[in-house]
């Protein structure tokens, strides 16, 4: 079992790094990546990080170390994973809504190819045949997930190719010769019942008849890890029983051998993340009293936008009487972090860390109000170090024309 990061041990970060200050730890991935190859280990399973949850090359450098492959929602995560040291065979590319010019960039690049656009998958067969290798992103029209801004296979959902479309898919297979080699579902985020993985492989499974050639089957992600005290999370062990078992009785019945890809992102980093702040004012008003931090949703836009819930604790003040707070940030907006949230009595100058932080908030932040990026540090071995600089003042100018 791998240890959190103690409040000493933040605080003293926070003195030395300042605040606000992500805090990455990387022993915390590597468990969660061993949980994964524990849990399908009688599986022919690959494991490709959804990289989109947190970019910072020496967070990819870690992962590939760890011997995970990587998922790439554009041609940059591609080149920063290239990078990084990810073999092109190892990094599959799943756009949304692009041009078929950066479709070309990033096969020059030699990666797995992910379409999810009928368009494309006409244009790159007509311009390629079956000389370089596919894979379809399917919708399996299956609504999962914590929340609708994060669903992903349901019907109204931008992503993927129908699974109603599956004739016209043949026509294109048919008349241009493509090689598709894979076919993928990805149905949400934050999916607690493992049955909604099952019931998207057998939509997969019916699929797979309409492709000879197709090596591989591709159930995205979603798994969710816990954020509050109490909080439930995939039961990955349960689901990769279930899913030896499919993939063994597909064998027998069709005599084919297929590999199954994953596409862990939250899973495998959000619970090594921990992002630290100050409390600059304690703000008592005629309904509430306000613990107004040195940050805002510029720097973890999670709870704003997706209601996402992150526990928070006093760090420096454990022992103080509990009291009832709206923590709050520092933007010109209405920018709350979180409601009526217990926490030991909060002082000014108090250090407050916010967990789970991970996936999504570095990757997801912003200059809004001009206000700077924080910077990013690595524990490993139990050594910190500085894997992404604080901004400063010239960085919002840096790309500026004057």
């Amino acid at each position: 079992m791998v240890k959190d990061l103690s409040s000493q041990q933040l605080i003293s970060l926070a003195n030395e790094f300042g605040t606000p200050l992500y805090v990455y730890h990387a022993e915390r991935i590597a468990g969660q990546y061993k949980k994964l190859q524990d849990a399908f280990k009688n599986c022919n399973a690959r494991f490709f990080y959804a990289c989109k949850s947190l970019t910072n090359v020496n967070i990819l450098k870690y992962v590939q170390s760890l011997g995970a492959s990587l998922d790439c929602v554009s041609a940059n995560e591609v080149r920063l994973g290239l990078l990084a040291g990810f073999e092109p065979g190892r990094i599959l590319y799943t756009p949304n809504c692009v041009d078929f010019d950066e479709i070309l960039e990033v096969k020059e690049l030699g990666v797995n190819l992910n379409i999810d656009n009928i368009s494309i998958l006409e244009q790159f067969g007509n311009r390629f045949g079956g000389s370089y290798p596919v894979c379809i992103r399917l919708n399996p029209h299956i609504m999962a997930g914590g929340n609708y801004k994060i669903s992903t296979g349901h019907i109204d959902s931008k992503f993927g190719i129908s699974i109603h479309q599956m004739r016209h898919i043949e026509r294109i297979v048919k008349t241009t010769g493509i090689n598709v080699t894979g076919i993928h579902m990805h149905t949400g985020s934050e999916i607690k019942d493992v049955q909604v993985f099952l019931a998207g492989l057998e939509v997969m499974f019916d699929m797979a008849a309409h492709f000879p050639n197709l090596q591989f089957i591709d159930l995205g992600s979603g798994f969710k890890v816990p954020y509050q005290p109490g909080d439930a999370e995939t039961d990955i062990v349960t689901l990769g029983e279930k899913v030896a078992q499919a993939f063994e009785e597909y064998e027998k019945e069709t005599g084919k051998k297929l590999e199954v890809w994953f596409e862990p992102g939250k899973f495998l980093v959000s619970q090594c993340g921990y992002f630290v702040v100050k409390a600059n004012v304690i703000k008592q008003t005629p309904s509430a009293v306000f613990v107004g931090v040195n940050s805002g949703f510029n720097h973890l836009i999670r709870p704003m936008m997706y209601d996402a819930y992150h526990h928070i604790e006093n760090i420096s003040n454990p022992n103080g009487a509990e009291r009832i707070y709206n923590v709050v940030g520092n933007i010109c907006e209405t920018d709350t972090f979180a409601w009526d949230r217990k926490l030991n009595e909060v002082r000014e100058g108090d250090y407050l860390v916010f967990y789970n932080a991970g996936a999504y908030g570095f990757e997801m932040s912003s200059n809004f109000n001009s206000r700077l990026k924080p910077a990013e540090v690595l524990v490993q071995d139990g050594a910190a170090r500085l894997i992404r600089k604080r901004d400063v003042f010239e960085d919002l100018l840096k790309n500026q024309v004057i």
